[in-house]
């Protein structure tokens, strides 16, 4: 007999990719997923599996591992935010098809911030695509979601793990998937060279990308932290306190940990990495909810 469960994937940018590997895993062990709730990454990735899309999103994120990445960005001259997000979710649109969240087959809800009115919203119908636009609509990277009312941007602003928005049945169980955790890196084993290949590649249009970001936005070149690392660390610090608040009220019956420092929030290139760590940490964290049942 499946055991179902209410899913809650937290955001954190390329981190959020190990979401995928923990809903393989779930499946693979018996769960069943009846209802959903994410932001940010952890929206894009529940509403693309809420409407039966992931393995050919999964695809797609592994071969960009081979391509150039940077390709899908359009840089915006504007200051709401760096990158304009057309050319990558135009590419987004063939793995989200133009469905309303209230005919998926499971419940789903993603969290996005309007920062205009000061207050969380959450999509429970309406517009899949919509709903995912804005909640990973990053603060000063991506261009935010205008609205009749508000300007919206990535949830994890207000909610980065909303075990509050997901929809809960009698005798579930809750588990919740969180790639910012303060806990030690696991790294699957990879070869040398493929990680030198993968790398290189990478590194060759961070370096065009940085050379871009240093004529819109200077700063000094002496400084040891940089623009996205700066971004990074500050919304990671106001995240990391809002969540465990959220825990205490609402304790999951199963967490599912990914380290924050296991890879950086634009790193998409390491899509493979962070599928088998998403893996492994549910393997981790099943085997020890198993136990307790015992």
């Amino acid at each position: 007999m499946k055991k179902n469960i209410a899913l809650v994937l937290s955001g954190g940018g390329a981190r959020g990719i190990a979401h995928i590997g923990v809903i393989e895993e779930l499946e693979k062990q018996g769960f069943n997923i009846k209802s959903i709730s994410g932001t940010s990454m952890g929206a894009l990735v529940g509403g693309i599996y809420a409407t039966g899309k992931m393995q050919e999103y999964k695809n797609w994120m592994y071969k960009l591992n081979k391509l150039e990445v940077f390709n899908l960005i359009d840089f915006n001259v504007g200051i709401q935010g760096l990158i304009k997000g057309d050319k990558v979710f135009n590419k987004m649109k063939e793995f989200i098809p133009d469905k309303n969240i209230e005919d998926l087959e499971i419940p789903y809800a993603a969290v996005a911030a309007d920062i205009i009115n000061n207050k969380e919203v959450v999509f429970t119908e309406g517009s899949v695509y919509n709903a995912i636009r804005a909640s990973v609509a990053i603060p000063t990277v991506f261009t935010p979601v205008k609205t009749d009312e508000g300007l919206l941007v990535d949830g994890g602003v207000v909610n980065n793990i909303p075990v509050n928005r997901v929809k809960r049945t009698p005798d579930d169980i809750l588990v919740v998937v969180n790639v910012n955790a303060h806990i030690p890196v696991y790294k699957p084993i990879i070869s040398e060279k493929e990680r030198a290949r993968k790398e290189s590649i990478y590194q060759k249009k961070v370096s065009e990308f940085k050379t871009h970001l240093q004529k819109i936005n200077p700063l000094n070149n002496n400084k040891k932290i940089g623009y996205f690392d700066l971004i990074n660390k500050t919304i990671n610090l106001m995240i990391y306190h809002n969540a465990y608040l959220s825990f205490k009220q609402q304790p999951p019956d199963i967490m599912i940990e990914v380290s924050h420092n296991s890879c950086g929030t634009m790193d998409f290139y390491k899509a493979e990495e962070m599928v088998e760590i998403g893996r492994y940490a549910a393997i981790k964290s099943l085997k020890e909810y198993n136990k307790k049942l015992v």
